[in-house]
């Protein structure tokens, strides 16, 4: 297990409980009561920890090495009912946006979403979750195929964005985008989104229109990083922790803010501490919200999707 800066007191902790245990194994000492002292302070200083957390430390949470990815959530969700799906029928296969048909129960989904990887060989085979234009035409090919048979889409966010390189700004990066958003207005499907680590700009709005909008919660979602913002405004990656204060980045904020639905709560410690419970919390919400929607009309699907996204925001004339 690795562990971020901030949960220092909590590995000195689980260090000192399995030192202690190894002695009571190795020895004929009785140390359940030094044991249990441990375990006792170790969990208040978890609570302690995890109660209060900066929403920096929630960035560095959801980018956390051992956090689940989009295909961990979608194997564990689906089992082997998933069927990966590929190609953007133009140019080719994007490794960081997969996409393919699962089954929740007799239900069946088409889930999409963005894909980084574990180590240095997969990240970048990978592109580190950035997708490029065909990334994007892809997801529109799925999305589209999905409104065809009346699937319900399911879109699983995690990037830093989408992938700035020259190379995408020809084949249309910026174009891609905006054509997703476009068509997603207009799908008569229920689509239901959910931040399960990063959710920068426009690389994860290409795919984050939806009928429900949820995050995990130890993510974010805005329109900069913090480390960007923080070298656009002051030159310096230094107040990136005053700059993630101010974009009111976490999902409690994008909460009041009334740019999501909800929230979906994480096991103590994040995502990656307890992968079977968020799992499983996860498959619950989308199963809730899809019953939620399931009865509504095309046309209703629709005319709400936009009404929503279309209150969103205050101007004054």
């Amino acid at each position: 297990m690795e562990y971020l800066e901030f949960e220092l007191p909590i590995k000195e902790l689980e260090d000192q409980l399995q030192k202690c245990r190894i002695i009571g194994e190795e020895s004929e000492v009785d140390v359940t009561e030094t044991c249990g002292q441990i375990e006792e302070k170790l969990k208040k200083t978890t609570t302690d920890i995890y109660k209060n957390l900066t929403p920096w430390q929630r960035v560095q949470l959801s980018r956390h090495p051992n956090r689940p990815y989009t295909l961990d959530y979608i194997n564990a969700i689906c089992g082997d009912s998933f069927l990966e799906l590929h190609g953007d029928r133009n140019f080719k296969d994007d490794k960081a946006m997969i996409g393919g048909l699962g089954k929740i129960g007799d239900q069946s989904y088409m889930f999409i979403g963005q894909q980084k990887g574990y180590n240095t060989k997969t990240r970048q085979y990978r592109n580190f979750g950035m997708a490029n234009p065909e990334g994007y035409r892809k997801a529109l090919r799925l999305m589209k195929s999905a409104e065809k048979f009346g699937i319900p889409i399911v879109t699983l966010l995690d990037t830093p964005g989408a992938y700035p390189g020259l190379e995408a700004e020809e084949r249309g990066q910026g174009e891609a985008i905006a054509r997703n958003i476009l068509e997603m207005t207009r799908l008569k499907v229920p689509i239901i989104t959910i931040i399960i680590g990063e959710g920068a700009s426009g690389g994860a709005l290409g795919i984050g229109v939806g009928d429900r909008v949820l995050m995990l919660e130890n993510t974010w979602y805005s329109v900069i990083s913090p480390e960007s913002c923080s070298s656009i405004l002051w030159r310096s990656w230094e107040y990136k922790e005053t700059a993630a204060e101010a974009l009111k980045l976490t999902a409690t904020d994008m909460k009041k803010l009334k740019l999501i639905d909800g929230i979906i709560k994480e096991p103590l410690g994040g995502a990656h501490r307890d992968r079977d419970k968020t799992f499983k919390t996860v498959t619950t919400a989308i199963e809730k919200h899809f019953g939620e929607l399931k009865n509504l009309s095309p046309t209703d699907l629709v005319n709400q999707r936009m009404e929503k996204y279309s209150n969103m925001g205050v101007f004054k004339g």
